[in-house]
């Protein structure tokens, strides 16, 4: 690392107050079991910049006043396309979040988790995922030099085990549920941290896209370029799909950040799409159901497979957020999620199933009267049609 360069911000417990060093051997998460959090959250100083100073050649860098962490490994991510979607209510606008160099919204935080483990000279990485965020992890620690496992379900599909195998990491199939993966990886990183085999001694740093802050500290910059795209003008809702809430809680924290620096003065409503069978949030907020509706609920969602969270590590978080926004989360058979996948892509959208939840759910939140008529919606389009 060069003597002028900045030093790599520490780790703090929100909850608890301890404090960590940074480090290659740095925690995954408190001694209290809580999520770590970047100790420096910066803010720019002076006024919002006009669009026109904006360097977007920097992509999501553009805004590195907010992010403490050094651009180290980026492939030129961000400022994805904010585009009219009119047939989909007078006010609406997709983010074309599918555009990324892996194809997903993940790429957000995998340049800042891999810029940071860079800088912590960190020499293999670790992930568990079911698709998405183990192909951008893999995709940037190719191009940071830093091997990379990624923990994956036995099923995932064959086009997102290729996107890992295909840049070098090593894909790990594991058997189970998709908290079976999750926890054969924290065994390894728990292995590595013990030190019990030498050879694995500090070879296991978790760039886990719900439990690294540095995740978030990339995930946020959506919401910079929701409003630098809208000339600093909010919208009244974004709606997202909702799984671990990497996005969601992005566009929380990255908003938040815009009013606490001047630039904005206001906070959308924050507005989730959770898969039936798979929506701890929606049933903490409304019962048993399909968010909240009366009747049979629907099957497990089986069709939206990237967001088949039962256990959110940041659980609390989310929920903080939709109340604090005055927001709400749903939760969506597969019908809708298809009818909406289908309307996508005979509207020119080639996106996976996933991602058609969020517009599925803004279908539902109007039908609701939680989106009015004339509200000016953000949509999140998160995960390429070609992954699918």
């Amino acid at each position: 690392m060069a003597a002028d360069a900045p030093t790599p911000t520490d780790l703090a417990c929100p909850d608890c107050g301890r404090t960590y060093d940074a480090g290659p051997d740095e925690p995954w998460r408190c001694d209290c079991g809580r999520p770590l959090e970047l100790a420096d959250r910066p803010l720019p100083t002076g006024p919002a910049p006009e669009f026109e100073q904006l360097d977007a050649r920097r992509g999501l860098w553009a805004f590195d006043a907010f992010v403490p962490i050094e651009p180290r490994v980026t492939l030129g991510e961000g400022f994805t396309p904010l585009q009219d979607a009119p047939e989909w209510g007078p006010n609406a606008q997709f983010k074309l979040e599918y555009v990324f160099p892996s194809g997903s919204f993940k790429d957000r935080g995998a340049t800042t988790t891999l810029s940071r483990a860079a800088e912590l000279g960190v020499e293999r990485v670790v992930e568990d995922s079911s698709g998405n965020a183990g192909a951008a992890v893999a995709q940037y620690a190719a191009r940071a030099g830093i091997e990379a496992d990624i923990y994956v379900p036995a099923d995932a599909k064959a086009s997102k085990l290729a996107a890992i195998e295909r840049v070098g990491a090593t894909p790990i199939e594991v058997e189970g549920s998709r908290q079976d993966v999750t926890d054969a990886c924290i065994e390894r990183v728990a292995r590595s941290r013990a030190g019990a085999d030498p050879r694995q001694r500090g070879d296991a740093w978790y760039a886990s896209h719900a439990w690294n802050p540095a995740f978030f500290a990339g995930t946020a910059t959506v919401a910079f370029e929701i409003a630098a795209q809208r000339d600093w003008d909010v919208p009244d809702a974004v709606v997202a799909p909702l799984g671990h809430g990497t996005l969601f809680l992005g566009a929380h924290r990255g908003f938040r950040a815009l009013t606490d620096a001047g630039w904005t003065d206001e906070m959308p409503r924050l507005l989730g799409a959770q898969a039936a069978g798979y929506a701890p949030i929606a049933d903490e907020l409304h019962g048993d159901g399909p968010g909240g509706a009366s009747g049979t609920p629907p099957d497990d969602n089986e069709v939206a497979d990237g967001i088949q969270i039962r256990e959110p590590v940041r659980k609390d978080q989310i929920l903080d957020a939709i109340e604090a926004t005055d927001g709400d989360a749903i939760a969506l058979g597969a019908d809708p999620v298809e009818d909406a996948l289908d309307r996508l892509h005979r509207g020119g959208f080639y996106v996976e199933p996933t991602c058609a939840a969020a517009p599925a759910a803004l279908e539902r939140y109007r039908e609701r009267g939680v989106v009015d008529p004339g509200d000016d919606v953000v949509v999140a389009l998160t995960g390429s049609g070609l992954k699918s």
